[in-house]
């Protein structure tokens, strides 16, 4: 086997970290989360969980993965054999695995939805009319599987040619084409009517709601999900690269262009939202249905909108598949001893079709539609689809539950004062802040959202 790879530049490690973070747990996942949990309180709880929980997490991530210099599971073996750590590198690879094969489907609707809108399908769908396009769409037993595929062969030819030629230069061509094009359709987005309504919502402040546990809990499985916290993807990242890389502003770079790409969602979707009189929290469907439907009541220039908006979402789903991708290639490639390029082709082609159970659950099979069985992992709902699954078991534990091990693993397992040599942060008082953090509040945060979770679910 050859050497380990490296990203070539230290702007290519922050691009690609910021391409895995910025994904559709900022576009898809963070605005309907926003909606349905009070708007402006939802905010509040998201940015407290990402300072005290996320970026702490995020920098033990990069800690363990450029000290580790391996895959998710072998770099907590690296810094200390028959170390509990690598039960959460098992669960970041189990995660990122499972992500994929969903995260993959969701991603085929965004370029069905690219794609229909560029030869007129989308234009011609009459008004209130996108609940059927969209139902239509995703019921049927083989359009969800191809444009699955499709997104998949991207995504596979990406990781195919490695890290400098492959996942590099696609995220640096990736990052500032999400940059401009967010920036333009927000601002387009708060000369509408609706922004003052869409303004007031997002940052109106409503105390009350910060009482509700739901709304944590909801803050926490965000931060992890949009920081690709818990999936291995921010450790096998990170041990591509050098010795001489900061850590610590690394690691503060990703989380704030994060939150600027989440944010920057929000003031580019509700102000169509609200001009248009939609609800804010339609859920999942606000991306595929209400969207949409605002965006056919401009006749030619939502056509044009619609391109330009799911071009974004496409973009910046693949950014964060490349990496999820990259978590089980590494990990095979070094468990199996074979080449990226095969292990790229099997293991992509392992996750893509598992991912065809996703594709079809959302009405083609009615045993992967209708799950009673597993409903109390949403209590608000008396059934669950397959995808549903996968989302569900993922958010509330499995990335919680990897990012718990790999604090505890830097704060208490791993020798103090090498964990912040690595980091730079050595007789500081941030680094001691940092390890206290990873030692209590953290997990203490953690293990209180994914308890409470727990219980509501045997609750019901």
């Amino acid at each position: 086997m050859q050497g380990r790879e490296q990203f070539a530049t230290r702007f290519g490690f922050i691009f690609a970290a910021v391409g895995s973070a910025v994904g559709l747990g900022n576009i898809w996942r963070f605005p309907y989360m926003l909606g349905e949990n009070g708007g402006f309180a939802f905010l509040i709880a998201y940015f407290i969980c990402i300072a005290l929980i996320g970026l702490p997490v995020l920098l033990a991530e990069f800690t363990v993965g450029r000290r580790g210099q391996s895959d998710a599971i072998h770099s907590f073996e690296n810094i200390k054999s028959k170390s509990f750590g690598k039960i959460g590198g098992f669960l970041g690879v189990l995660s990122g695995t499972l992500i994929l094969s969903f995260y993959g489907v969701i991603a085929g609707w965004v370029f069905y939805y690219l794609f229909s809108y560029i030869t007129g399908a989308a234009g011609n769908v009459e008004s209130g009319g996108f609940e059927g396009f969209f139902g239509e769409f995703i019921a049927s037993p083989v359009g969800p599987v191809v444009w699955h595929f499709l997104f998949m062969a991207v995504v596979i030819g990406v990781v195919f040619f490695g890290i400098k030629k492959g996942i590099e230069i696609a995220n640096r061509t990736f990052m500032p084409m999400l940059a401009v094009l967010i920036i333009v359709l927000a601002v387009f987005g708060l000369t509408m009517d609706g922004a003052g309504e869409a303004l007031s919502f997002m940052f109106t402040p409503d105390f009350n709601a910060l009482g509700d546990i739901n709304v944590w809990g909801a803050a926490v499985g965000q931060a992890f999900f949009t920081l690709s916290l818990g999936m291995g993807a921010m450790i096998t990242y990170a041990s591509y690269l050098p010795k001489e890389s900061r850590l610590p502003s690394a690691a503060g770079t990703v989380v704030v262009f994060d939150t600027f790409f989440a944010v920057f969602a929000g003031l580019m979707i509700f102000p169509i939202v609200f001009t248009f009189g939609m609800e804010p929290g339609a859920g999942p469907g606000l991306l595929f249905m209400t969207l949409p439907e605002a965006f056919s009541q401009w006749g030619l220039g939502g056509t044009i909108f619609g391109i330009f908006f799911f071009l974004f979402v496409g973009i910046a789903a693949l950014s964060s598949a490349i990496s999820l991708l990259e978590v089980g290639v590494s990990w095979a490639m070094r468990r199996f001893n074979v080449g990226r390029k095969p292990t790229t082709l099997v293991a992509g082609s392992i996750i893509t079709l598992f991912g065809v159970l996703s594709a079809i659950s959302q009405g083609a099979v009615p045993a992967l539609t209708q799950m009673k069985l597993f409903a109390f992992l949403d209590p608000s709902s008396d059934t669950i689809t397959f995808l549903d699954i996968l989302d569900k078991f993922t958010a509330q534990y499995t990335l919680a539950l990897g990012g718990l091990v790999t604090a505890l693993f830097v704060g208490w397992g791993w020798n103090r004062i090498e964990a912040l040599r690595e980091t730079g942060l050595q007789d500081t008082a941030i680094g001691a802040v940092w390890i206290w953090f990873l030692r209590i509040v953290a997990p203490a945060g953690i293990l209180y959202i994914v308890i409470t979770n727990f219980i509501n679910m045997i609750g019901q």
